[in-house]
């Protein structure tokens, strides 16, 4: 479980712009002292606002000139892109009203002039007004719908709810990152110069994903890449000074943080969102672009459900548990909205008494789940963050499948006379429908025709008043008055149902004024939501050169790396010491009074280079290869690891580890990969190695014989 820690610098997330004043202003000044006053703090806030202006339009015009490498071009004029263009706009433009309030909050707290805090009151007022207007104006944007929507056909279908990407701000990682370098891996950053302005690129690149399947790979590999960025440069212990900013994607209000966490939740909810554009630009005429749809809305179910179980202490409110929960619902609602809109499509020649009475189950179903999402969506804190048009959508989406229930089961009662009803088909009119005996019709299962035609006129009538509902809903909202697409929809699915109403005629019944029995919502479809499949999205680690991450990482501490020069005498002593592992190779063992011991080689100790090449990713039979054909002088670079863990002496070896070395000792293994941080131990060998070149000969001298002439110490 990955947590986040919440890092604010001032209150409510927001960043502000601070003024310096002075505690003791006195009410008793000259009235012309105050006016001055007045005039210089209304004239320092309208500075403060253009200077932050001139700033945001020189950002966005150094962005448009931005090599985009697996990402769309902004500059594009695409409607979507123009959406989220103006999307970006208005986050800067809340972002600079929130500074400016913040500001004049502070100036309020802080002075005790009488005209000053009259003056200060007025300008906040102001700027709480503007950002009342932006909200307003990217709730708006949040309701546009209709631009993520397949528009091919003439055939209009029921809008879906996608959502919009969340924006964030350019970050320079070069010096943080090559201080660090230096710092931490006492390497030269400037060898990593390409591939900081690789990563540079690749997170550019995902603020404009193109909407199909490239742009969600280019969204999960960069989350991917964050993995191995997390563990290289970012110390639990102490910040490198890098601030991820990320703009919350219904409010526009900004927030930041510097753990990695927050990155990664944030591309992790734009993956998301692109997944629920991508589902809502399908066909939905064709089964293809239906099923895409489903897997799509699913998709994006899953990612966000990951978010929700995997990351904690969100700092805005789209990563917030109670949005996220809503969100999955709402996906799995739209899910099962396309589902049975495939079953309609399918059934659309040919149906019969059965399947309408499926049609109305899985319509019924649909009502049912949309009813529930409205319960998440209207509760706070959602409430307060999500645009009205969302919230007069799922209840427009409810009426309307719920009186698609009502037509399909009264078209199944009206198609067939009652002898041509199955036992089966009676069985299934029995438990989909519930009587509560008041002001519902008994009747279930019709023992007639009279009957039969009686109940399916009721529901008939429910699904007119239902269509009626749907209709007035959609015209009571100001947004979705103007959805040309959901009106047609609306009034097609009403004319369908009037137009079946009126071909059964007239007929009088005292019972035609109760209303018909409940459906029971039921379905035949089992959803399952899918995760984000990261191992589809492999990445090569951009500072893999500094070695395997689970030894090289932020959180481990090592020596700077030294030489050791080893050169064996004319007798041709060894050089008294022995390796185990690989990536990295580790000495094993160091004889007593041998040349690696005078050298200062210690058991732990990491092999990094040997000779010229750097062998933090060599395998064990690659790195002895090295030292063999080294002959009688050997140039090792070493690192002694600090961590007390790496020098623990090993357990006792487990019986099946026979003829080798104990498990927690050397290893034999020459995978290349690297073992986990926390098995790398060093430990004494407790069987004799099946070859070892680097141990002294039988016939060694005595240490005081050796010269330093044989041991070059740097």
């Amino acid at each position: 479980m990955l947590k986040w820690v919440h890092y604010s610098p001032l209150p409510k997330n927001h960043t502000t712009v601070t003024t310096s004043l002075k505690n003791d202003e006195k009410d008793d000044r000259s009235s012309s002292t105050n006016e001055r006053e007045n005039e210089n703090v209304h004239s320092n806030i309208l500075s403060r606002s253009m200077k932050l202006q001139t700033t945001n339009e020189e950002n966005q015009l150094s962005e448009c000139t931005v090599k985009y490498l697996g990402g769309s071009d902004p500059r594009v004029a695409t409607c979507r892109g123009k959406l989220q263009n103006k999307r970006s706009k208005l986050n800067q433009e809340i972002n600079k009203e929130l500074r400016l309030r913040a500001g004049a909050e502070n100036l309020f707290k802080a002075t005790t002039n009488r005209k000053l805090k009259e003056t200060v009151a007025l300008e906040l007022s102001f700027v709480n007004s503007n950002l009342q207007l932006l909200k307003e104006q990217l709730a708006e944007l949040n309701s546009s719908v209709e631009l993520y929507q397949n528009v091919d056909g003439e055939d209009p279908v029921m809008p879906m709810i996608p959502l919009g990407l969340k924006e964030t701000k350019d970050i320079d990682f070069r010096d943080p990152f090559k201080d660090f370098i230096l710092e931490h891996y006492s390497e030269d950053g400037e060898n990593y110069e390409e591939a900081i302005a690789e990563l540079m690129e690749i997170r550019q690149a995902t603020r404009t994903p193109t909407r199909d399947a490239t742009g969600i790979a280019l969204l999960l590999r960069y989350y991917n890449q964050l993995y191995f960025i997390e563990r290289r440069f970012f110390p639990p212990e102490r910040s490198l000074g890098i601030h991820f900013e990320w703009f919350d994607s219904l409010t526009g209000v900004p927030s930041r943080q510097r753990t990695v966490a927050f990155e990664k939740a944030s591309i992790l909810f734009n993956a998301g969102a692109l997944y629920t554009q991508l589902a809502a630009k399908q066909d939905r005429h064709s089964t293809r672009g239906l099923d895409q749809a489903v897997d799509a809305f699913l998709r994006a179910a899953g990612t966000f459900r990951y978010i929700h179980e995997n990351f904690t202490n969100a700092p805005s409110m789209d990563l917030g548990p109670d949005m996220l929960e809503m969100l999955v619902q709402l996906m799995l609602a739209q899910a099962r909205e396309c589902l049975f809109e495939k079953l309609e499509l399918q059934s659309r020649e040919g149906r019969t008494i059965d399947i309408s009475l499926d049609l109305a189950q899985e319509a019924a179903q649909v009502a049912t789940v949309y009813n529930d999402v409205h319960g998440l969506i209207s509760r706070e804190p959602v409430r307060d963050y999500v645009p009205e048009t969302w919230i007069s959508l799922i209840l427009v989406k409810r009426e309307h499948h719920l009186a698609l229930a009502h037509k399909h089961l009264a078209a199944g009662l009206l198609d067939r006379p009652i002898a041509d009803f199955r036992v089966e088909t009676k069985l299934t009119l029995e438990h989909i429908q519930k009587s509560d005996g008041k002001t519902q019709l008994e009747v279930t299962v019709p023992r007639d025709d009279n009957e039969r035609k009686l109940l399916g006129k009721a529901h008939l009538r429910e699904a007119l008043v239902l269509h009626e509902e749907s209709q007035r809903l959609q015209r009571m909202c100001r947004e979705l008055k103007g959805k040309q697409a959901l009106a047609k929809v609306l009034k097609k699915g009403h004319e369908a149902t009037h137009d079946m109403y009126n071909k059964i005629g007239d007929e009088d019944d005292f019972r035609e004024l109760l209303d018909p029995p409940d459906i029971i919502a039921s379905t035949k479809f089992q959803l399952s939501i899918t995760h984000p499949d990261f191992g589809q999205h492999g990445v090569e680690d951009l500072f893999r050169s500094l070695g395997p991450v689970a030894i090289f990482s932020a959180k481990r501490h090592w020596t700077a790396p030294r030489n050791v020069q080893l050169q064996r005498g004319p007798d041709g002593e060894g050089f008294g010491f022995s390796v185990r592992g690989d990536s990295p190779v580790i000495i094993a063992a160091v004889d007593h009074n041998s040349l690696a011991e005078i050298a200062g080689m210690k058991e732990g100790d990491f092999i990094v280079g040997i000779g010229d090449k750097d062998v933090k990713w060599a395998s064990h039979e690659q790195a002895v290869k090295l030292i063999k054909q080294c002959g009688d002088f050997i140039n090792l670079r070493l690192v002694t690891p600090m961590d007390r863990n790496y020098m623990k002496k090993p357990g006792k070896p487990n019986q099946h580890d026979k003829g080798s070395v104990s498990a927690s000792s050397s290893s034999g293994v020459s995978s290349g990969q690297p073992s986990p941080a926390g098995s790398v131990t060093t430990a004494h060998v407790t069987r004799r190695l099946p070859w070892n070149p680097f141990k002294k000969s039988v016939n060694q001298r005595d240490s005081r014989d050796l010269t330093f002439d044989n041991v070059i110490l740097r």
